[in-house]
C-alpha cells in the first residue's frame, strides 16, 4: 500500500491534500452543536445528486407526459417512491440545513475577516441553491407547480424596458409551456448542481485556507507550539469525521423519519394541488411557493401603496436623524441622497415593483454582512445585550414571515408581514449602530 501511495503521489498530490484538508487541518477543540450543519449540507448534497440520478432515468421532461412520468415513478417503477421522497424531503432539509448554517455564521461573527470571502461563496451557494430549488419545483407539472412558475416568472415584467423581453426569454414562450419545462429540467438536472459543487469547492478552499471559526470568536492561530501547531487545535480527522458521524445519525433519525410516515408534510413539503396535472384553465385557490422561499415571498406582498407611504416617512426620519447624530459631512450627504432617490423612485415605480426590489434585497443584503458588522468581538457570548435582542426580533421576524407566506393573504397578515419587512431590514440598517453600542465582554486568550 505505501509503494502504491508513492506511485499515486509522484503523479497526483493524493497525500498532500490528504493532509491539509483532513488530517493536518487543525480546528478548534471547542466546536459544538452548531457545527455539524456544514457537512450536513454537504451529505444532503449527495442524497440530492443520486437520488436524482434515478429519478431522471425515468422521468419525462415533456409537458404531456411529464405528470405522468412522476406517478409512473410513484407506482410502478421500484422503489421509484422511495427515491422521490427523498429528493422531494432533502430538498427541504437542505434549506433547514443551510439556513441554521448560515444563523450560525450570524451569531459567532463566521462572516467578519478574515472570513469575508468564505461567507460571499456561501452567499452565491444560498442563491444557487434557491434557482435549483425553483426550477425543480416545475419539474412535476402539477397545478401549483405550473401556476407558481408563472406568477414567479412574471415578476420579471417590472424591470423597466427589459421586463416583458426577459421574461419570454426565461419561460420560452408566451406562457409557461413544454419549452419552459425542457430548459428548467436542463439547469435542474446539469447546469446549477455543477455550479452548485463547484461553489462548495471554492467554499471549502476557502474556509482551509483562513481557518475555522469557533464559538468564542478567537483565532486559534494566534496561539502556536514550536512545531507550529495550534495549542487549541485538534486535526479535523479522526475527531470531527467521528464526531460528525453523531450528527448523521440523528439527522438520518429526523430525515428518514418525515420520509417515511409525514412525506407531504400535511401539505408543506409536497401541495395538494401537485396531485393534480397542470391545467393553464384552472388556477389554485391560493398561489404560494414552498415553505422555504415564503419569508421571501411574504416581503413581495407586504409592498401596497399605504406600505410605500410609510417607508418614505421612516426614511426621511432616518435621514434627519443622520444630519444631526453623525459627526461626518459625507454621510450626512448620502443619507439625503439615498432618501432623494427613494422617495423619487417611489413616486414614479408602483407597488409590485418595489415589492420585487424588496424581495431581491432582502437576499443581496446578506451579501453585506460582514462590512455592518462594527462589534468589537465576533463571537454572540461575548457581545452586547443590544446585539443579542436584535438578533432574537430577527429570528422572530423572519420565522413570522415565513409564516405568514404559507397562508392567505388578509389585511391583518398584511399589517404583520409589513412589520415584519421593517424589522428584517432594520437589522441590518442599523447593524453599524446597535453592534456598536452597550458593554461587550472580555474576550479569552484562549478557547474556553
Amino acid at each position: 500500500m505505501s509503494n502504491f501511495m508513492e506511485w499515486v503521489d509522484r503523479r497526483f498530490p493524493a497525500t498532500k491534500v490528504w493532509n491539509e484538508h483532513l488530517a493536518e487541518y487543525w480546528t478548534p477543540k471547542n466546536f459544538n452543536f452548531w457545527y455539524y450543519f456544514g457537512s450536513l449540507a454537504m451529505l444532503v448534497l449527495v442524497i440530492q445528486i443520486v437520488t436524482g440520478i434515478f429519478l431522471t432515468m425515468h422521468y419525462k421532461p415533456d409537458a404531456s407526459l411529464a405528470f405522468a412520468s412522476v406517478e409512473y415513478i410513484m407506482r410502478d417503477v421500484p422503489w421509484g417512491w422511495l427515491m422521490r421522497y427523498l429528493h422531494s424531503t432533502g430538498a427541504s432539509a437542505f434549506f433547514v440545513i443551510v439556513y441554521l448554517h448560515m444563523f450560525r455564521g450570524l451569531i459567532y461573527g463566521s462572516s467578519r475577516e478574515p472570513r469575508e470571502l468564505v461567507w460571499l461563496i456561501g452567499c452565491v451557494i444560498f442563491v444557487t441553491l434557491m434557482a435549483e430549488a425553483f426550477m425543480g419545483y416545475l419539474l412535476p407539472w402539477g397545478n401549483m407547480s405550473y401556476w407558481g412558475a408563472q406568477v414567479i416568472i412574471s415578476l420579471f415584467d417590472v424591470i423597466p424596458y427589459l421586463g416583458p423581453i426577459l421574461t419570454e426569454w426565461i419561460r420560452g414562450d408566451f406562457v409557461v409551456s413544454d419549452a419552459t419545462l425542457n430548459r428548467f429540467f436542463a439547469f435542474h438536472v446539469i447546469a446549477l448542481p455543477l455550479v452548485l459543487c463547484a461553489l462548495v469547492f471554492l467554499h471549502i478552499v476557502a474556509l482551509h485556507k483562513v481557518g475555522s471559526n469557533n464559538p468564542d470568536g478567537i483565532e486559534i492561530k494566534d496561539n502556536k507550539d514550536e512545531n507550529g501547531k495550534p495549542l487549541d487545535g485538534i486535526a479535523f480527522h479522526p475527531y470531527y469525521t467521528v464526531k460528525d458521524l453523531v450528527g448523521v445519525v440523528v439527522f438520518f433519525m429526523v430525515y428518514l423519519g418525515v420520509v417515511f410516515f409525514w412525506p407531504d408534510g400535511s401539505g408543506v413539503l409536497l401541495e395538494k394541488d401537485n396531485f393534480a396535472p397542470a391545467n393553464s384553465l384552472q388556477t389554485p385557490p391560493d398561489i404560494v411557493p414552498l415553505w422555504y422561499f415564503t419569508p421571501f415571498y411574504s416581503i413581495l406582498r407586504a409592498s401596497t401603496s399605504d406600505f410605500l407611504l410609510i417607508l418614505t416617512v421612516i426614511t426621511g426620519v432616518a435621514a434627519v436623524a443622520t444630519f444631526f447624530i453623525d459627526t461626518k459631512r459625507s454621510n450626512k450627504i448620502s443619507a439625503f441622497i439615498c432618501y432623494a432617490l427613494l422617495a423619487v423612485g417611489l413616486s414614479i415605480f408602483d407597488a409590485k415593483f418595489w415589492g420585487v426590489v424588496m424581495m431581491g434585497s432582502a437576499i443581496v443584503v446578506l451579501f453585506l454582512l460582514p462590512w455592518l458588522d462594527k462589534s468589537p468581538v465576533k463571537s454572540i457570548r461575548y457581545r452586547s445585550m443590544p446585539f443579542k435582542i436584535a438578533v432574537g426580533i430577527f429570528v422572530i421576524a423572519f420565522i413570522s414571515l415565513g409564516y405568514l407566506g404559507m397562508h392567505p393573504v388578509s389585511e391583518l397578515s398584511t399589517i404583520q408581514a409589513q412589520l415584519c419587512t421593517i424589522l428584517y431590514f432594520s437589522f441590518f440598517a442599523l447593524m453599524p449602530f446597535y453592534t456598536a453600542w452597550g458593554k461587550t465582554k472580555p474576550v479569552p486568550t484562549r478557547l474556553t
